[in-house]
């Protein structure tokens, strides 16, 4: 009996590790997060409760969420030093590499930083979960020219972050929406990020490298962008007499249309469902539904023409017209990203190394038969 170990381009369909934090069943297009359900999460949840969740695989007590979320808010300023660096950077330098440098750079400014043991990961994550935030707002102040406003204690994670993106406080219809946008986006199983991340963390590096492998990973295009994608598409066609003819042309051309098809759902991705709701809200409100009617006719046309094929609307076809909609400019969405999915990457790195085992996998050989060593005048 052969011995040869399975072979799978990209690990598809190997079970690299096992997790009690994520569920999903691509075919029925259910997400739970500790066995719950994304749209009970989506409706009752907090960023800062759904993150407790992630990191301790339970829900919190009222007094632990309450310690939780004032430990978020204290973290949240960042060393001056910080600014230092990143005022040394290209401006324009894309958000996610100047975002990738300044979270390796946090780690110079934590004395502890290559202690593994659980209390002091456990800080660390607070300690990201509050510091990638800022980063990200910071950057896309320095983006446009404007000075990083300081955050606010006194604002939830969500309400705060949009403050230091914009200069303005949100009303609570706007937090809350943007808080259920980082909840839906806070964990997803092992995607590319995430592995990259448990690689580097199973060496028991520090984990500013390890967050910082899963940045990088995250800024690769078949991984992250797809949402900027979307919004700057949606945006092109600008008007939705104009969404018809540009999409059959797409389909035509057998191009890919960006935010539909997932390598794991084959069915409507339980998370652009609910901010597909989210996205109608903001454009009556704001009255502006010209961005929400086109995505409709592109949902429609697409799903017709690929629906069974198992290609339909992900979370990046509604997440970035929700940011654009709060006055978030569609260079930040991939950061925006990583300030929800640090909570499931740190998450994961907690649990697997309570049981840590090197990653280390094999190739299969395919080059020449072993041979000898030439030298060089007889080549």
């Amino acid at each position: 009996m052969s011995t040869e170990a399975t072979f799978s381009r990209g690990l598809e369909g190997i079970i690299a590790a096992e997790s009690a934090l994520t569920y999903i069943d691509g075919q029925k297009g259910i997400l739970a997060y500790v066995g719950i359900p994304i749209e009970e999460l989506a409706e009752f949840s907090t960023f800062e409760e759904t993150a407790f969740l992630l990191l301790h695989k339970r829900l919190p007590t009222r007094s632990e969420l309450q310690d939780f979320s004032e430990a978020l808010a204290a973290y949240r300023p960042l060393p001056s030093h910080i600014f230092t660096i990143l005022n040394t950077l290209p401006r324009q330098a894309p958000p996610m590499a100047l975002l990738r440098t300044m979270v390796s750079a946090l780690g110079h400014f934590d004395p502890a930083s290559d202690d593994v043991a659980l209390p002091h990961l456990q800080e660390k994550a607070r300690k990201l979960i509050s510091q990638i935030a800022t980063l990200t707002a910071a950057i896309g102040r320095l983006r446009q020219g404007q000075e990083p406003i300081p955050p606010d204690p006194t604002l939830s994670h969500s309400a705060n972050f949009l403050y230091m993106v914009t200069g303005k406080k949100p009303d609570p219809e706007a937090a809350r929406i943007f808080d259920v946008l980082l909840i839906l986006q806070a964990d997803h199983e092992f995607p590319a990020s995430t592995f990259a991340s448990l690689v580097v963390a199973s060496t028991l590096s520090d984990v500013y490298s390890a967050i910082s492998a899963a940045l990088g990973a995250l800024k690769g295009p078949l991984h992250g962008g797809a949402s900027e994608q979307v919004l700057n598409m949606i945006l092109e066609i600008g008007d939705p007499a104009r969404a018809e003819p540009y999409i059959k042309e797409k389909l035509a051309r057998h191009e890919r249309i960006m935010g539909f098809g997932h390598r794991v759902y084959k069915t409507y991705d339980p998370r652009a469902r609910i901010l597909k709701q989210h996205v109608q809200t903001l454009s009556a409100r704001g009255g502006d539904r010209r961005l929400f009617e086109i995505e409709q006719i592109v949902e429609k046309l697409v799903i017709d023409a690929l629906g069974a094929k198992g290609i339909f609307p992900n979370v990046d076809f509604y997440s970035g017209t929700v940011c654009y909609y709060l006055g978030i400019e569609p260079a930040l969405l991939t950061p925006i990203f990583a300030v929800s999915r640090i909570a499931g990457w740190m998450a994961h790195i907690l649990e697997y190394l309570q049981d840590n085992r090197l990653f280390r996998p094999t190739t299969r050989y395919v080059g020449p038969p072993l041979g000898h060593y030439i030298p060089i005048d007889q080549r």
